[in-house]
């Protein structure tokens, strides 16, 4: 890649509007970075065909087995390891299926490592060791220049692996990933803190990339979360009013049917809607590839439905 002029690059010049940041007062300066953030929304509004790509490179790659890997430094890799956190308690999601690569490993997560992401050998390495053949694996990047991710992209192409790039920098070559996500967010408020208008544009991104391709992949009915995992109050409350509502059941019969499918809404509701023993709901939503919205087409289309039974049963 040559050598990198940092000098250059969008996300390291000074913003004329904030020159005089430490003179303004708070109110001020929280004004400003809100004008800064709203200028970072409609930055990734500008990128939706490339985010539109990048979600169907990775529903074709999931539906095939393949898995999803985040691969970043600094703020970029600590938003890649907080997007895949979230998707096991919101999509149900084994944890291996959506994977976090951050470099100087699980510490930089809590602690600084900054000179990590010059580290171009290990980011080849750290992919070598996570993707395979079928993976996508999403490089993180506000400077589009980051060693660590730039090595780890290339490893993941030798490896058969889809790429992405998502970067705050305009000019990055589009043959750095096969899709490339540039946000033009411009300079910082605080120059080249790009944990600030950067950051939230990339969270934006990765928000979009998981949400709308978990919701192609059937893992949400219409804009419910079905496959939530109730295991704390305010879920389980929320899982009683998914099946009460999508089921058209009271709330005594969602709680009798939600026991009886162990905790799944999916079924609770497929049991409620159709009739069903928990075994049966289990077969027509395995038939459906695990999705909801299918497995209720699909019984409505085949005009089968069984005659119903008694709320609960097994």
């Amino acid at each position: 890649m040559g050598k990198i002029r940092y000098y250059r690059l969008r996300t390291e010049r000074p913003n004329p509007r904030s020159r005089d940041l430490d003179h303004l007062s708070a109110v001020e300066i929280a004004r400003l970075m809100n004008r800064t953030d709203h200028a970072a929304v409609a930055a990734v509004g500008r990128a939706a065909r490339g985010i539109g790509q990048a979600v169907d490179v990775i529903v074709a790659r999931l539906s095939r087995g393949g898995r999803l890997l985040f691969v970043g430094a600094g703020t970029s890799g600590r938003l890649g390891v907080l997007e895949a956190a979230e998707c096991p308690p919101t999509f149900d999601t084994r944890p291996a299926l959506v994977q976090a690569v951050i470099a100087g490993g699980r510490r930089a997560v809590f602690r600084s490592a900054e000179g990590a992401e010059d580290n171009a050998a290990e980011g080849a390495r750290a992919i070598r060791r996570h993707a395979r053949r079928g993976d996508v694996v999403v490089g993180i990047a506000a400077s589009g220049v980051t060693p660590f991710v730039r090595a780890a992209l290339d490893a993941a192409r030798r490896r058969k692996a889809a790429t992405v790039l998502v970067t705050c920098n305009p000019r990055v070559s589009r043959r750095a990933a096969r899709v490339v996500v540039a946000l033009a967010t411009g300079p910082e408020v605080l120059a080249g803190s790009t944990r600030l208008a950067a950051g939230t544009a990339t969270k934006l991104v990765l928000n979009t990339l998981t949400t709308a391709s978990f919701a192609r992949l059937g893992r949400v009915y219409g804009n419910r979360m079905v496959d939530l995992r109730p295991r704390s109050a305010k879920l389980r409350a929320r899982a009683l009013r998914l099946v009460g509502e999508i089921g058209r059941v009271s709330e005594r019969d969602a709680a009798h049917l939600l026991a009886a499918a162990r905790g799944s809404v999916k079924l609770a509701i497929l049991m409620a809607r159709l009739g069903l023993t928990a075994a049966e709901a289990r077969r027509q939503l395995r038939r459906a590839g695990g999705s909801l919205r299918r497995a209720l087409d699909d019984a409505i289309r085949a005009e089968t439905l069984p005659p119903r039974r008694r709320r609960g049963e097994r």
